[in-house]
């Protein structure tokens, strides 16, 4: 009996405090301006998969947010709190309901008691559908010569859910980087192990196998890994690289390479393909991707300087060779396909679309280690038309710098300093079938403001995963520091 009457006397005591968590906007001073929000969501196209688009108003003093969304085709959200924070399930029922529509923000502040009511503002639900699970990438404290708590690092984009794939806490002064899946999908999966218990890192099929850091014939270590479609190779660069301080202001570190050259890794055999047009001794060979027919090999190429003084005349062109997937050979012609030099810049970090009509690239000064270059910007090649368009919508004045596609090829994830200038986040953009692209938008987080602004990490080399990366880290690193390796062989 006693139970009964505890259970009577608290329903009320519920029914208040839930009644008591939202309050009434009365009387709102209505003003034609945009709100001031963070991260800046307006006018961007999203997924209708992606996590809910939280914000923060820009203004710190502010009380409380209230957010009404409402729906081109129907559906209507409302939350009101320090910070607009959407339920998933029913973020995910509206953008669902709208997909190829678009959602209307009714955004109110509150500050010092007073409610002020702003424009409202669209946000568009693509009708591209984004397939993949989510995203892999790696974060990094901007550090030079000490890897910090660093690792690689997956996300579930349709959720904030965040897992770790390996951190170098595992194995003491490990840095783990040039990941990269087969087409989106991480049943094959390749990374690199720098330190004093160096290896490339093969998972296939949920085999794993670490092979030797380095080759003495190639000169160097196999890094930026790609696959070729059928995944039956994997294309690499072995660079020996080395990094120069500047002294002027916005300018912090060059990174250049003594000398790189490109080839092709068969898995099954353990042989290295290389070709002698790929490993010249005057020319820098770099960064090398397979055509989504696997007919074509693309990689950046440059005139050898004299390094560290002539770091400014080192200049990236996209070249290409064919490339026979049933012998491994290579053709006997290379040819230039976008000559950066002659505009005076230099091109870096080349990524076909999965469909076969556009190469993405950035364009900058000089060099190719983008991310420390502030005027780094993203540009598209057309490969039906050969020409080449700036994507403004995308660039900003600060490094934007790494991308990868998603299999739909709609889809693009870069990194971009635009938010404070030092910090490399993560955006995400559409590419229509115009080749046109969309307002970027900031990878979303559960509290954007707090996360961003307590976070001491870049995030670099992105890609979409088709699926979680079904990776063991604990056992992995005692293979890692075990020391056991594979040999690869030249051919």
């Amino acid at each position: 009996m006693r139970k009964k009457i505890i259970l009577v006397l608290l329903v009320p005591l519920v029914i208040l405090v839930l009644l008591g968590c939202t309050s009434q906007v009365k009387n709102p001073t209505v003003v034609n301006e945009l709100p001031r929000i963070y991260p800046d969501y307006i006018g961007v196209t999203v997924p209708a998969e992606i996590a809910p688009l939280n914000f923060n108003a820009v203004d710190g003093e502010a009380d409380a947010l209230d957010v009404v969304v409402r729906g081109s085709k129907g559906g209507e959200l409302h939350v009101q709190g320090d910070y607009a924070d959407f339920d998933i399930d029913d973020w995910h029922a509206l953008t669902t309901q709208n997909k190829g529509g678009e959602l209307k923000f009714t955004v109110c502040i509150r500050k010092d008691g007073q409610w002020t009511q702003y424009k409202d503002f669209a946000v568009s639900i693509s009708p591209y559908p984004l397939d993949e699970w989510g995203l892999t990438y790696r974060r990094i404290a901007p550090g030079y010569e000490v890897f910090s708590h660093m690792g690689l690092y997956q996300r579930d984009l349709s959720t904030f859910d965040e897992y770790a794939i390996i951190e170098n806490t595992q194995v003491p002064g490990m840095c783990v980087n040039c990941h990269s899946a087969h087409q989106t999908d991480p049943s094959n999966f390749v990374f690199h192990v720098r330190g004093d218990h160096g290896a490339t890192m093969f998972q296939m099929d949920g085999k794993r196998e670490w092979l030797k850091a380095s080759n003495e014939r190639l000169g160097g270590s196999m890094v930026y890994p790609y696959w070729h479609p059928s995944g039956k190779y994997c294309a690499f660069s072995t660079n020996q690289t080395r990094q120069g301080f500047h002294k002027v202001a916005n300018e912090r570190i060059e990174v250049f390479d003594l000398s790189s050259d490109v080839f092709v890794y068969n898995p099954a055999t353990h042989e290295i393909l290389t070709d002698s047009l790929l490993q010249t001794k005057d020319w820098s060979e770099n960064s090398p991707v397979f055509s989504p027919d696997g007919r074509t090999l693309y990689y950046m190429t440059c005139l050898q300087q004299d390094y560290p003084s002539h770091y400014k005349d080192e200049k990236y062109n996209l070249c290409k060779i064919a490339f026979d997937p049933a012998t491994g050979q290579f053709g006997e012609q290379v040819d230039t396909i976008f000559n950066a030099v002659s505009m005076g810049k230099s091109l870096t970090w080349p990524r076909p679309s999965y469909n076969g009509k556009y190469i993405l690239f950035t364009l900058m000064d000089y060099g190719y280690f983008s991310i420390w270059h502030e005027e780094s910007d993203q540009w598209l090649l057309n490969l039906e038309t050969g020409e080449a368009q700036e994507l403004k919508e995308a660039n900003s004045a600060k490094a934007d710098s790494y991308h990868n596609w998603n299999l739909n090829s709609h889809w693009i994830v870069f990194t971009s300093r635009r938010d404070d200038g030092l910090y490399s986040r993560l955006y995400l953009a559409s590419i229509d079938d115009q080749g046109r692209c969309s307002k970027p938008f900031m990878l979303p987080q559960r509290n954007p403001q707090e996360y961003y602004s307590e976070s001491i990490y870049s995030f670099n080399t992105p890609d979409f995963t088709k699926t979680k990366v079904d990776f063991d880290a604990y056992q992995a690193g005692r293979e890692i520091t075990s020391d056991q390796r594979t040999e690869t062989k030249v051919q």
